[in-house]
């Protein structure tokens, strides 16, 4: 589909969501996202407007009361079934996942118009488990698993297939983020080794930057699982925000970040090493996608 942008206009768009339902699946970038669209609705509300902000269980739901129309985030990092589905619970470093199992998640999903996924960030790390059977059953089997590409591979597989024999086609529009970049390796553009996102204040003005830490592969796997549901009669968007979103090293929330706990000394001491090189600062870089996400949506 090609078409130009579009000026972001909240009231158009929620008389395009009037009695619908949007929502995110995803992890944090997508709970990111999340927040960009509300705050750029929100802040067209005139005073007299009724809405609410609800945080239930692992989603943020949104309502504009006045449109009758729900914007949701709901928190599934890995898509699949996981110990890291609990939005509250980002410590988790030995990651277990069930890789057939969806219908936890899913099933939050299936009374969505829209539903914008996104899955990478938690895929990265070297080794993860793999869980035949439940979590808690004491039959249960683990298997340690390298191999991102693969495992992650799998899981879009379920994601796919379920996706294909669950969404109903002439009601749910479909979309999926591409990884959104991140800046934790100053060498990637000409910085002294060791520097991060940390002072940044410039974007990188090289064209066709792409960082070391944009893994190919994986957005390789996401294009051929989409095209695979394409020839099957099942319409997802591809959304390839990463290339653009690639230039902002400067765009990050650094140290301004949310602390769960407060900084020690040693981190005040030494700011780059707590730097969110990750996530991104509102307005700004989801902002943007948003507005394509927005045109996608009002030109349908």
């Amino acid at each position: 589909m090609i078409f130009l942008l579009s000026r972001f206009n909240a009231t158009a768009l929620l008389e395009k969501l009037r009695g619908k339902k949007l929502t995110f699946a995803g992890d944090s970038l997508n709970r990111n996202q999340f927040m960009s669209m509300v705050c750029l609705i929100e802040s067209s509300f005139p005073p007299s407007s009724f809405k609410s902000l609800i945080f239930k269980e692992n989603s943020i739901i949104f309502k504009a009361t006045d449109y009758n129309a729900t914007i949701e985030f709901y928190w599934s990092p890995l898509l699949v079934e996981s110990n890291c589905d609990y939005m509250a619970s980002h410590g988790v470093r030995d990651r277990i996942f069930r890789v057939h199992a969806i219908e936890k998640h899913a099933r939050k999903w299936t009374d969505a118009d829209i539903l914008v996924f996104d899955s990478y960030m938690w895929w990265l790390l070297p080794k993860m488990k793999l869980l035949w059977g439940s979590f808690g059953n004491s039959d249960a089997i683990y298997k340690e698993v390298g191999m991102r590409h693969r495992r992650y591979e799998m899981a879009l597989n379920t994601w796919s297939d379920w996706l294909e024999f669950h969404v109903n086609r002439t009601r749910t529009k479909l979309f999926f983020m591409s990884l959104s970049p991140y800046h934790s390796v100053s060498e990637d553009w000409g910085v002294d080794k060791g520097g991060n996102c940390y002072g940044e204040t410039e974007p990188i003005l090289k064209e066709g930057y792409r960082g070391s830490d944009t893994d190919l592969g994986m957005m390789q796997i996401v294009e051929s699982r989409i095209q695979k549901l394409k020839t099957r009669g099942l319409k997802v968007e591809y959304m390839n925000i990463t290339q653009l979103s690639d230039y902002r090293k400067d765009a990050h929330t650094s140290i301004y970040r949310l602390f769960w706990v407060p900084p020690t000394e040693e981190q005040l001491a030494h700011p780059q090493n707590y730097s969110d090189c990750v996530h991104w600062c509102l307005p700004g870089v989801p902002d943007v996608w948003n507005i394509i996400l927005y045109s996608y949506i009002m030109h349908s």
